[in-house]
């Protein structure tokens, strides 16, 4: 029997949920064997890897049979971008292939009206991942900031046949006001 990467990643984070009672922590897990996972750059099929002149295209590659966790690839060309979004549900982002920046921002509440001001950027290459909690803190935008195509690989902690587009919660209706330089 062959050694399927992708299978053994999905067995593993079955496994974790059943194990790992805290979100948190959970999280962290997922990330670390997804950076793992994206390190062999040969188990994404050539049919999720197709991008779109449209814009970023999303291609689903797994659906828990509970619906409790989605994986997805995320293939952008060189300066494609998300709207601003936060996710209503815990998620993984790792790298598989080229630059991703990922620019943050926050909630501002303290004036006539809410804003968002970014308050830091984030460059991520080829095997780096990334946890964040539906906790209102990670509001993002994320651009391809290569010269290339650039594919990210997102484990969703919900049903992406459920709940599509809805998975995120936008805020470009937003203005952007100033900055925050903050460390990441």
């Amino acid at each position: 029997m062959k050694y399927d990467p992708f299978a053994t990643f999905i067995n593993d984070v079955e496994s974790m949920r059943r194990t790992i009672p805290s979100e948190a922590e959970l999280v962290q897990h997922v990330a670390s064997r997804l950076a793992h996972l994206n390190r062999d750059t040969h188990w994404l099929p050539v049919s999720a890897r197709q991008p779109s002149d449209e814009g970023y295209v999303q291609h689903v590659l797994h659906v828990a049979p509970d619906g409790g966790f989605s994986v997805c690839a995320l293939v952008w060309k060189p300066g494609q971008s998300t709207p601003v979004h936060d996710h209503v549900a815990w998620c993984v982002v790792g790298v598989y292939e080229g630059v991703e920046r990922e620019i943050r921002y926050r909630l501002d509440r303290s004036g006539a009206s809410p804003c968002l001001v970014q308050c830091g950027t984030c460059t991520a290459t080829a095997g780096e991942a990334a946890a964040m909690l539906p906790d209102g803190k990670d509001i993002h935008s994320v651009i391809n900031a290569g010269d290339s195509v650039a594919i990210s690989i997102h484990v969703y902690g919900a049903d992406l046949n459920k709940l599509g587009s809805s998975i995120n919660r936008r805020f470009d209706h937003l203005p952007i006001r100033g900055t925050a330089p903050t460390a990441l």
